[in-house]
């Protein structure tokens, strides 16, 4: 079979043309950044109702789940706005005896034009959010919104058009081959929300150019449930995280290993605020978003069917083809090996294992990649600190789900398997911009015995430099 080739895209501006803004200075003024960041926030402004419209379109979100995605990103600019400056300050670092009289310092620098490709599940956030850290870092960009949110990724072209010249920010429509073709443009720098599979394809494209990534995965994020935990609260916390956008979130705990002296209990307090949450009918309660299209539905509603005829169904399993709604559903699951805990479910699926303690809860958690995100439901000092010892991922949140991503400075990120850079606050203004090393010396105090004939000076450096 003949290779499959992608030839470089026609942008409106081309990457070279977008990186010579960069190279020439001009964005890496103070003002000028600030000036982009406005820019963008007013869009937002003007755009905020069609945002809620174009999430309901493609996702089914309800309107407050769709507000999250504008107010992610306002408290991003708006932190922005205020550190900026001090991001962008110099930082002076000591030299040794041998190196005075010199100063030295880092400075962070623009990359140049990077490339942000976005994902479905958070369409407008998570293409928006890293453009905040982008620009703020004074990069120029190419945004390529998911094809799989149509609605989203039309109204992210007529906000970034609306907004930025196409030499400063343009964005790029299209599916899985159009990303292919602008993968094969040379980057400054790649920032990839998604599946583990792409984001490979992404990292090897990338290493054609030797270009830096960042990749924002998933993985299976287990949440641990203790004997000491407050039921009523964490039954709340654990149906609200897990239904949110129902269930295609990146940080939502994909499973439960709960103590097995309180799984039965557990799993009636969440029944009981599922059915205050959804009601009798949660197929059709207004506040349940929909499986984005018909491949991510068959895909869980073949699990879900297969774990049914196992006798697996806890708490709902109700599903409807043809709206893509699938109730939040309960799973028993008894054997790690189980269908369900192969994959990222990333859907309303929730399986409940059983745990003797936290050491085999522990164990169970480090038998699999590294997740995203971590959670323990415990008042115990100890049991949290032997999480933070004992486990590795992206981040943890105790007592509580999904809100870590709602702390502005607070890095976001993976470990292993589930990505690898950061973004947020300081972490993204970092991760786009390169920290440039600078040394100043002065002409005068020119030491003569570093330069040759080095003969009979062996002695004097060993007694000066160690």
């Amino acid at each position: 079979m003949e290779e499959r080739r992608f030839y470089p895209m026609v942008l409106a501006t081309p990457v070279s043309a977008m990186r010579q803004r960069v190279c020439q200075g001009e964005t890496r003024p103070l003002q000028w950044r600030l000036e982009q960041l406005a820019r963008l926030e007013r869009a937002l402004d003007q755009h905020s109702d069609a945002v809620l419209e174009a999430l309901a379109s493609d996702l089914g979100k309800p309107p407050v789940e769709a507000y999250f995605e504008v107010v992610a990103i306002r408290q991003e600019l708006q932190l922005c706005r205020r550190q900026l400056r001090r991001w962008m300050a110099a930082r002076p670092v000591s030299v040794p005896l041998s190196q005075r009289p010199g100063r030295a310092e880092v400075i962070h620098e623009p990359l140049g034009c990077v490339l942000v490709i976005g994902p479905w599940n958070y369409p407008f956030h998570l293409t928006l959010q890293p453009l905040v850290s982008a620009l703020a870092a004074g990069n120029t960009a190419v945004l390529k919104p998911s094809e799989h949110a149509p609605a989203t990724a039309r109204l992210i072209a007529k906000l970034i058009s609306g907004s930025f010249d196409p030499s400063c920010v343009q964005v790029v429509q299209g599916d899985g081959a159009v990303a292919a073709s602008l993968l094969q443009e040379q980057f400054d720098h790649i920032f990839f929300t998604g599946g583990e599979r792409v984001g490979k394809l992404v990292m090897a494209a990338a290493a054609q150019h030797l270009t830096p990534v960042t990749l924002e995965l998933g993985g299976k994020s287990p949440a641990v449930v203790l004997a000491d935990a407050d039921l009523s609260v964490t039954s709340r916390r654990l149906v609200w995280g897990k239904a949110l956008n129902a269930g295609q979130t990146c940080i939502a705990p994909d499973y439960l290993l709960v103590d097995r002296g309180i799984g039965a209990a557990l799993v009636a307090q969440m029944r009981e605020r599922l059915q205050h949450c959804f009601g009798e009918a949660p197929l059709q309660s207004p506040d349940l978003a929909r499986i984005v299209n018909a491949a991510q539905y068959q895909r869980l509603s073949q699990l879900l069917e297969q774990a049914r005829s196992r006798g697996q169904v806890l708490v709902g399993g109700e599903c409807d083809a043809e709206q893509r709604r699938i109730a939040p559903t309960l799973l028993r699951v008894d054997d790690i090996n189980d269908p369900l805990m192969q994959e990222e479910l990333f859907g309303p699926l929730l399986p409940v294992l059983e745990v003797e303690n936290l050491e085999q809860a522990i164990e169970r958690i480090n038998a699999r990649p590294k997740p995203l995100a971590l959670y323990l439901f415990s008042q115990s000092p100890k049991a949290q600190e032997r999480i933070l010892q004992a486990t590795s991922s992206g981040g943890v949140c105790f007592n509580d789900v999904v809100m870590q991503v709602g702390v502005p400075d607070l890095p976001f990120g993976g470990v292993g398997a589930s990505g690898m850079g950061a973004y947020h606050g300081q972490a993204g203004f970092n991760t786009f911009s390169h920290q440039r090393s600078v040394l100043r010396r002065p002409f005068r105090l020119d030491v003569p015995f570093r330069y040759p004939p080095y003969a009979g000076r062996l002695a004097l450096i060993r007694r000066l430099l160690g």
